[in-house]
């Protein structure tokens, strides 16, 4: 995008006037588009000084700093303009749910502390940034963010590090906020672009999420489907299993409906339906030449799909009588592999079509395009800042950057974006 910023500057200028239009000065407006063409301008680091130097006369380094760290302006005001503009262009099916990493040299910036990270490949300081991402097949867009708190930076915690919550004020982290569990967070995005109007009715999630019980409640709590990833260890009961009342012996309380057999594991579910049970799946085609129909590798695996109901004390308080619910249960098992290698739970209806709940599953890969792209050529992870604001201000920009370069990319060729 850099080496053809200079021919679509009218559009950026267009797009940042509507993104930023809720800004009350006119300064805070120009200094918006000018940290956007930071962005978008190539250059290896996308921090303040770095993009000072490359922005020339607009090249104001104290005033770059300022916007991003202090100025008073609402993040959230922005994340909302986005989303409605990209609802209108992704059309998006599905609501993505992830969290990347921000690795930190010191432990002096907001809410930074000792985790284990991908990117590093080992446990290292890091802050963790949870997102929400709107999708379809074709495009995404991340329009909603969340800072992680640690318990260590919770003063209400008992894990509470007395130098970490000294710090709060010094980052500028408000009074109220305190640790929420990531899943939470994610259900809170969710209520946000909510009530900017934005209504999508499936969510998707990995397992980092999807293991989690209170977070597919919270999601059916709100009307949603879901398709969201499990560790093989998740428990449930095959479909057919009942709940059985023991005799009463007619003392004390009369014995409670139970299941018989203890639940299993998703993935013994999964071995006992047998190999056979697995059929072919192509869910699209990827960026690499190949044999599709497009010219490029067809995306291709063999799924299982069963009927159960998932187990667990939560999930029992939240059935309505003895008899827990029917979900499906998808598992990847590739023809190469001796046994299954991905699992996945989902309300969606009973009659839903293999190919369809395979296609849902397989949408995450949209979140891990986003952050690739807004991590290599955005600089998400640069922002040398360590206020609690500063870094909601850059994540956003980076968020209205990336939304910018979506929008040249469809409008140049709307299938082009569908392989990217």
């Amino acid at each position: 995008m850099g080496g053809e910023l200079a021919a679509v500057r009218c559009d950026l200028e267009d797009f940042a006037a509507e993104m930023f239009e809720p800004f009350a000065r006119a300064d805070q407006r120009r200094w918006g588009e000018v940290y956007l063409r930071g962005l978008l301008l190539d250059g290896r680091r996308k921090s303040v000084e770095p993009m000072a130097a490359r922005l020339g006369e607009d090249g104001n380094r104290q005033a770059l700093a300022h916007f991003i760290t202090s100025s008073p302006w609402e993040a959230a005001h922005v994340r909302a303009r986005l989303a409605w503009r990209m609802q209108q262009v992704i059309k998006p099916t599905a609501l993505i749910i992830d969290d990347t990493r921000f690795l930190k040299d010191g432990e002096a910036s907001a809410c930074v502390s000792r985790q284990y990270t991908g990117t590093a490949g080992k446990v290292t300081n890091c802050q963790a940034g949870v997102s929400l991402h709107l999708a379809s097949d074709g495009a995404s867009a991340a329009v909603d963010w969340r800072l992680f708190l640690p318990e260590s930076w919770d003063p209400a915690s008992p894990k509470a590090d007395p130098a970490k919550t000294a710090r709060r004020a010094t980052c500028g982290i408000p009074a109220e906020v305190g640790h929420v569990e990531k899943w939470q967070l994610a259900l809170d995005m969710i209520d946000e672009t909510r009530s900017w109007g934005i209504d999508v009715p499936l969510a998707v999630a990995d397992g980092g999420y999807g293991d989690t019980a209170a977070f597919r409640l919270g999601l059916e709590e709100r009307g949603l489907t879901y398709v969201v990833g499990i560790s093989t260890t998740t428990t449930a009961h095959p479909e057919e299993a009942r709940p059985h009342s023991p005799p009463y012996s007619g003392r004390g309380p009369r014995p409670q409906p139970a299941y018989p057999d203890p639940a299993g594991t998703v993935k013994k579910l999964v071995i006992a339906a047998g190999r056979q049970a697995a059929r072919p799946v192509q869910w699209r085609e990827g960026s690499r030449p190949g044999s599709g129909r497009s010219g490029f590798k067809r995306m291709y695996s063999r799924f299982v799909a069963l009927r159960l109901r998932p187990a667990g004390r939560e999930i029992r308080k939240a059935a309505d009588g003895p008899e827990l619910p029917e979900r499906w249960l998808l598992a990847e098992w590739p023809a190469t592999a001796p046994e299954p290698v991905q699992f996945w739970l989902s309300n969606l209806p009973a009659d839903t079509p293999l190919a369809t709940l395979v296609r849902q599953a397989k949408l995450r890969w949209r979140i891990e395009h986003d952050y690739r792209e807004m991590k290599q050529a955005l600089g998400l992870a640069h922002f040398e800042g360590r206020t609690w604001r500063g870094w909601h201000h850059h994540v956003t920009l980076v968020s209205v950057a990336h939304a910018f370069c979506t929008l040249q990319r469809l409008t140049r060729s709307p299938k082009e974006t569908a392989s990217a």
